[in-house]
């Protein structure tokens, strides 16, 4: 790290929110850095949620939530073709069981209408039950959303944030913030791996963007960490439904839903519990909360196949509070804080991003790029900005000929090392060496879904492994599943090249 470099614009957090104003700013002229204090992107809220590209028809009308909501969930089809990340729009349904139900269908609807939401429609029990034949028979009505949309939301952050690298901007890994001070007008960033130097700092550090905010100086919030918990079915389920679930909203959020993934999976979730201090960023799960969303999934679709349940697992969101008088959690804001902060010039707070953050996130990128500009951002617009990345090419969704063709210009195609997800050794030898390369086990495995199938790497992650240890020219007791301490190997038990009796096999 050179601490005499100054950056134009430092990011903290490589979420999708940081990701994407990464790559916005990667199209000027900005030296750009971007910090995260994990070992790969993705590893916050971005990697364990939803999926959910929204309509855009709950946020309150006039908010950011609601006009960022709506202008992200328009960006994303063409963004996923650019940067070859995993898109389908698949279109939502918000259930109503009962007469109360009903009307706040009517509201919802009248909401995504002053939201600028295009084709919500309220569908009656026959058509709706035509477009979801499993549903239970309690099933009154629904408000319909075509343009909504499922992502895979940990490829997409790699890919906005590869992008960015792609384009020039700087990745700093395992880098966390401990201070912030500004002199002169620049603002230092000091890190366990010594100084970063920006003019402007832009804060999407997600859970922990209250701490941030609060070392520079800048506006008080609370983050209140809200876990939810989810269950996923296995492929072979994919049929039991058409669109995305949701039922008519709770104050804790948009309520359990059933839903396919892109990647064919039935995803079911989430719970919504508020953590207490002493569970700081916990996301295990409880036997108690995987039976209690599965009871209120029920509602919806009453025969779930659960012994198709391959995997559960938690996520957090970042729920921003005003302070009290002291200084702990008081009421929600109900918006996202994306602003210049007023005391604190330059820096930028992009902070409580919860739902629906992720549908928001391109456009949030969009208003941040603004923010700064009128900040006194002075950067010109690129000639040069590289739009599309190549990505990987999946062996499992190729046909046939593609496959041949795969394998004739690399041999490592045809060495299948996750044999659930047909995931090959060329898929996970480009994940590491690719721009952004993964440097653990978690980050392969969300990078090309090895070790994402039914038996949820049993068989594959002893190779993933090897192919690692070779890749990154690190013994295989140094692979990480997830950076830090977090080995998956703790020594040898035989050592083979001193052992007589084996000899003979070898030669």
């Amino acid at each position: 790290m050179n601490s005499r470099i100054t950056y134009d614009v430092a990011i903290i957090g490589a979420g999708i929110t940081g990701a994407c104003i990464a790559r916005e700013l990667a199209k000027t002229s900005a030296k750009i850095a971007l910090i995260e204090k994990e070992n790969d992107v993705a590893c916050g809220s971005s990697k364990a949620n939803s999926a959910i590209v929204h309509g855009g028809f709950d946020p309150v009308p006039g908010t950011l939530m609601a006009r960022l909501n709506v202008r992200g969930s328009e960006l994303y089809p063409e963004l996923a073709k650019k940067l070859n990340f995993d898109y389908e729009n698949n279109g939502s349904l918000v259930i109503a069981f009962d007469e109360q139900g009903r009307a706040l269908l009517n509201t919802l609807l009248e909401r995504g209408r002053k939201n600028g939401v295009k084709d919500l429609r309220i569908v009656e029990s026959e058509e709706l039950h035509d477009m979801e034949p499993n549903l239970g028979d309690n099933s009154l009505a629904a408000l319909y959303s075509p343009t909504a949309g499922i992502m895979c939301p940990y490829k997409a952050t790699w890919a906005f944030a590869e992008s960015a690298v792609i384009n020039g901007a700087e990745f700093f890994r395992n880098t966390a913030v401990h201070a912030i001070e500004k002199t002169d007008g620049v603002f230092v960033l000091r890190t366990g791996h010594g100084e970063i130097r920006a003019k402007y700092v832009v804060n999407a550090a997600g859970i922990f963007a209250d701490k941030v905010s609060a070392m520079a100086g800048a506006r008080k919030f609370v983050i209140k960490q809200r876990r939810g918990e989810y269950c996923l079915l296995d492929n072979n389920c994919k049929s039991l439904v058409n669109h995305t679930l949701f039922q008519t909203p709770t104050a804790l959020g948009k309520g359990v839903l059933v839903t396919q993934t892109v990647d064919g999976n039935i995803l079911i979730g989430p719970s919504a519990d508020d953590q207490s201090g002493d569970m700081d960023g916990y996301t295990g799960t409880t036997a108690a909360s995987q039976a209690d969303v599965l009871a209120k999934a029920s509602l919806t679709i009453p025969d779930i196949p659960r012994g198709n349940i391959i995997n559960s697992f938690a996520g957090i969101r970042a729920i921003a509070c005003e302070t009290d008088e002291n200084g702990n959690a008081g009421e929600s804001i109900e918006d996202f804080i994306i602003e210049e902060d007023a005391n604190v010039k330059g820096f930028i707070n992009a902070s409580g991003i919860c739902s629906p953050g992720l549908s928001a996130a391109p456009a949030t990128a969009e208003y941040v790029a603004e923010l700064l500009k009128s900040a006194g951002l002075d950067v010109k617009k690129r000639d040069d900005f590289i739009e599309e990345r190549k990505g990987i090419t999946a062996f499992h969704t190729a046909n046939i000929a593609t496959r041949l063709k795969l394998i004739k210009e690399d041999p490592l195609y045809g060495q299948i090392i996750c044999r659930c997800e047909t995931v090959t050794e060329a898929e996970i030898v480009q994940a590491i060496r690719s721009p952004l390369g993964a440097l653990d086990v978690d980050g392969i495995k969300r990078r090309t879904r090895a070790g994402m199938g039914r038996c949820q790497s049993g068989f594959c992650s002893p190779r993933v492994t090897e192919i690692l240890s070779r890749e990154a020219h690190i013994p295989m007791t140094s692979v990480t599943k997830k950076g830090g301490s977090s080995f998956m190997l703790a020594g040898k038990t035989r050592d083979f090249s001193d052992d007589e009796s084996m000899q003979g096999a070898k030669r």
